[in-house]
This record gives C-alpha cells, structure tokens and sequence, in this order.
C-alpha cells in the first residue's frame, strides 16, 4: 500500500510522545549497557559495504554506535560523509551527490547496502528507486516514507531545514517515487510509540519484498536502541 492508496488521514504522534522523546531517547541508549553480550551474540558479518544516512540535521556522528556495531560483526561499515542530512541541499536537486558518493564505494566492494533513519531511510529508498546498480538492499528506521509529511510533528521543521514545501510539487513527486515498491529487497524498522513520526507511516502493509519490523522505541536516537540494532544484524545475517 502506497502513500496515496491509505484509507484515512493519520495525525502526527499525540505531545505527550513528543514531550517524552528526550529521556525515552536517553534511557535507550543507556540501555546498550545492559545489552552488550546479546548484541555481540548476532551473526559475523560478511565483508559487505553498508553506508549509513543520517536523520533530518544530524550527520554521520549521530549514526558512529551502529557502525561500530557493525564494523564488529565483520561489515565494512561507512557514514555518508556528506555532513549533516538537509535534504536536496545536501545530497543534490536530483540526488547527483548522493549518487556520486555511493559510486565510489560500490566500485570498490560491489552494491552497497543502505541504512537510513527517518529522512535518511526516505533518502536511502530514493537512491535505490534511481540507481539499483548502486544498492544491494534498503533498510530504513523510523522513516516516515509511507504516508503525508504532516502525519510527523517535524514537518515544519523539515520545511524551514530544507527550503522545500511538504506540499509543493517537486516534493510531492519525489515522495510518490519513494513509496513505491523498491527493486531491491527492504526492510522498514518501525515503532508505535515515536513521539515524532506517525509509526503507520514507517511502513506500507503488504508491500512487495519489504520486510516490517516492529519495536518499542522513541524517535530520537532510535538507531541506539538494542531492539534496533539486533534487527539490523538479524536483517544483514537474512541477506548472505
């Protein structure tokens, strides 16, 4: 199901979520101290590129525990190196940018795989839509990818970030093109409970090779949360 076939508008997350994001989000990443010899016990990595794409305004800093994470279990584990995530101001009008970085990998160790949370999944299904020669697979975390803009508590954030209007043409194009079904296998990590993004939105029920998977976490620092990144090992495990 794509954005545009949902059957009912979606609100953004009631403020008592929003409110709470802070301490959720710093008990989650607190959390990983109790969660170390689970994490470890995942899968080895095969060798494979993984890059990961950060969230609205935050860059490769925000995602340094999941690759470490993963450069442990034996992947060769890359930010974006492309700074802080402003949308098109970032990666390019038509995504040029992005696809150059993602070149330079993918010539090294083959099609990469691509890990993005929120506007970074919704990124990270764009590039895979455009250039599947660049992609082997796409997993997004909290990214609102199937449902409108104004189903988040950011979507005026996104538009001061990023210069763009969540109705304006241009974004209403590219946002069609990232719900539609990827060419390469996906999984959509997603949580009822985000304070920030409407969890139904994280996921489009019944899409064709996208896997959903369900935790219990806040929005803000969400790809710290051990839920999160043992799905993440258990995804990439899935794909030898």
């Amino acid at each position: 199901m794509t954005a545009a076939a949902l059957p009912f508008a979606l609100s953004p997350p009631p403020p008592r979520h929003w409110i709470a994001e802070p301490v959720r989000s710093i008990a989650g990443t607190m959390s990983l101290l109790g969660a170390r010899r689970t994490l470890l016990s995942a899968q080895k990595g095969d060798g494979r590129t993984v890059v990961t794409l950060p969230g609205l305004f935050t860059g490769d800093r925000s995602m340094f525990p999941m690759r470490r994470y993963l450069g442990w279990l034996g992947y060769r584990a890359e930010g974006w190196g492309m700074g802080a995530n402003f949308g098109v101001r970032t990666i390019g009008a038509e995504a040029e940018l992005l696809f150059a970085r993602l070149e330079t990998s993918a010539a090294q160790n083959g099609p990469v795989t691509l890990v993005g949370v929120s506007l970074g999944g919704m990124i990270a299904r764009l590039a895979a839509h455009r250039r599947p020669d660049l992609v082997r697979e796409v997993i997004t975390i909290a990214a609102p990818y199937a449902g409108s803009p104004r189903a988040t508590n950011v979507w005026r954030l996104f538009e001061w970030m990023t210069g763009e209007k969540v109705d304006g043409p241009a974004v209403q194009e590219r946002l069609a093109e990232i719900a539609r079904p990827l060419p390469v296998p996906a999984t959509a990590i997603w949580s009822a409970t985000d304070g920030i993004v409407n969890g139904l939105i994280c996921h489009a029920p019944n899409e064709p090779g996208c896997r959903a998977i369900e935790v219990v976490a806040s929005h803000m620092g969400v790809q710290h949360r051990p839920q999160v990144l043992q799905a993440v090992a258990e995804t990439l495990g899935r794909a030898r």
